[in-house]
């Protein structure tokens, strides 16, 4: 069984070209998770879970812009893994018209039980595992390789400011920001491999293809920024992968790897980079330690 939420959505959700943002995808999630948890699982014996959860990590996979049309767009949720101390979501983001379905992302989230009083996560009772049992279905094995950490270099290096409005209601940073907190520092990066070069790659030229975030270590309301590294790790034919992590010291907080795509925006296709953008990112691996493949 799947679980069905109409999201709302906002013309502040939209990007320079006019697509909800990447990350506001994450959001639509939460959205429909929060939802599915709050009005269909939980009962009175199960309702920890609406309350009482921290994502362990994201998966999403982007497979179409979504424009803005003063309505909902369908997400459906369901469970694919429920473990002793942790249960994974899997998600579908989608228009369906005249018998046809549009997928715009397909996702998954990790999330864990969590006592808030005392810092600390908690296994799922056997009423909570019970309620999520009719949303079961079987799904693929996850596998969630350990990145390499990412080199702290001054291009690739961005401070976090935590705004006071994004803390929840646990005084956490919400996971949803975290994903934005990383695509500042992406677009801080990309900015600064394309100095000289008539083409902004911060604000165009690229999309999201594929995010990955790990959260860690929750980061809370303070003064002093948090720090957020980034490093270009792979260059492919038309796209490239960025990593990151967000560290409190020597302390990882949480990491992210994220596929975008050189895009061309008046066709709407993937493109090759301009030899010159390409010589730049290759530069910037070796400037992380990195040998490109090949």
């Amino acid at each position: 069984m799947r679980h069905v939420y109409r999201c709302p959505m906002r013309w502040a959700d939209l990007d320079l070209l006019g697509h909800v943002n990447n990350v506001v995808y994450v959001d639509y999630l939460q959205e429909a998770r929060v939802d599915m948890l709050r009005s269909q699982v939980t009962g009175s014996r199960a309702g920890g879970l609406a309350t009482g959860l921290v994502v362990v990590r994201h998966e999403v996979d982007y497979l179409a812009p979504l424009s803005f049309d003063y309505g909902t767009v369908d997400i459906e949720v369901w469970a694919t893994r429920v473990r002793a101390a942790s249960f994974t979501l899997a998600y579908e983001m989608f228009h369906e018209r005249d018998g046809e379905r549009r997928i715009y992302a397909r996702a998954s989230t990790v999330l864990t039980p969590f006592v808030f009083a005392t810092e600390s996560p908690r296994r799922l009772s056997e009423d909570e595992r019970a309620s999520l049992a009719p949303y079961l279905e079987a799904d693929r094995p996850e596998h969630h390789p350990t990145p390499a950490r990412v080199a702290q270099t001054e291009q690739g290096h961005y401070p976090v400011h935590v705004r006071f409005s994004d803390v929840d209601a646990y005084g956490h940073v919400n996971n949803v920001k975290y994903v934005e907190y990383f695509q500042e520092g992406r677009l801080v990066l990309t900015s600064r491999l394309g100095e000289g070069i008539d083409v902004d790659l911060s604000v165009s030229g690229m999309v999201a293809a594929r995010t990955e975030v790990d959260y860690r270590v929750p980061l809370t309301f303070r003064e002093r920024p948090y720090d957020l590294w980034s490093q270009v790790s792979h260059v492919g034919r038309t796209s490239m992968r960025i990593d990151a992590e967000i560290c409190d010291g020597d302390v990882v907080c949480a990491r992210s790897s994220v596929v975008l795509v050189f895009w061309d925006p008046a066709t709407g296709r993937p493109q090759e980079p301009r030899p010159e953008i390409r010589a730049r990112a290759v530069a910037a691996m070796a400037a992380a330690g990195i040998t490109p493949a090949g």
